[in-house]
């Protein structure tokens, strides 16, 4: 068992739950002054579910944000360089998307600088942001993205989290959720058994039902 798991319950508290006590470089939500929302999607590059929600996009021509984990982009170059290519925003969702409630301090550094590094190479650009699996993240966290220059960058409407939702009801879900300045989060990779393919049926209609409600798609450079 790595060493840290066997820390008093209470330094793995402060460890963990202190960083969101005191969130250096964290970002919730854009700007509140103008009806933006950004479309931001974890976990992949995957094959099958990556490519044709780019396809979706740019039928759409509708900018988003790929948090990308580092040993998928390492995998899949060629989808990280499409995403790059297509102009969408690049974010590192760690090299293996380990919980990092459950990575010591070098492990987190380790987790963060090699999915960065990875991007960078597999696509050219290195990430502008950084997501933590899960949302969870510890206190080694902030100094590792300082050196970085990445804002960790949280959500404020997640249509699908641990659980299956079907693709209408998470529509439902993000249009009672969203304000101006939403941060959109969703999967376009199997962490949830079949939420590619509930996010290729649910994603048309998410873009459409926004934008009739006003919204202006953004990606994260341009909402923050």
């Amino acid at each position: 068992m790595a060493p840290w798991l066997l820390a008093p319950a209470g330094a793995w508290a402060a460890y963990a739950w202190g960083s969101y006590l005191v969130p250096r470089n964290a970002v919730w939500r854009g700007r509140r002054t103008d009806r933006l929302a950004a479309l931001t999607f974890d976990d992949g590059p995957d094959p099958e579910y990556t490519p044709r929600v780019l396809d979706i996009l740019t039928a759409e021509h509708a900018p988003a944000t790929f948090f990308l984990v580092g040993q998928r982009a390492a995998a899949r170059p060629d989808i990280a360089r499409r995403i790059a290519s297509l102009g969408h925003d690049l974010g590192n969702h760690t090299w293996s998307h380990a919980s990092l409630w459950l990575c010591g301090p070098r492990r987190t550094r380790d987790e963060i600088a090699k999915g960065h590094e990875v991007i960078a190479s597999a696509t050219g650009q290195p990430p502008r942001f950084f997501r933590a699996p899960w949302g969870m993240t510890n206190l080694a966290v902030a100094p590792a993205l300082t050196r970085l220059g990445t804002p960790c960058v949280f959500w404020t409407v997640q249509p699908e989290g641990l659980r299956a939702v079907p693709p209408e009801q998470q529509v439902q879900r993000a249009m009672a959720r969203v304000r101006p300045g939403a941060i959109v989060d969703l999967h376009d990779a199997d962490g949830v058994r079949g939420a590619g393919a509930r996010l290729l049926q649910a994603l048309p209609r998410l873009i459409r039902a926004l934008r009739d409600a006003g919204y202006t798609l953004a990606a994260l450079r341009d909402l923050l």
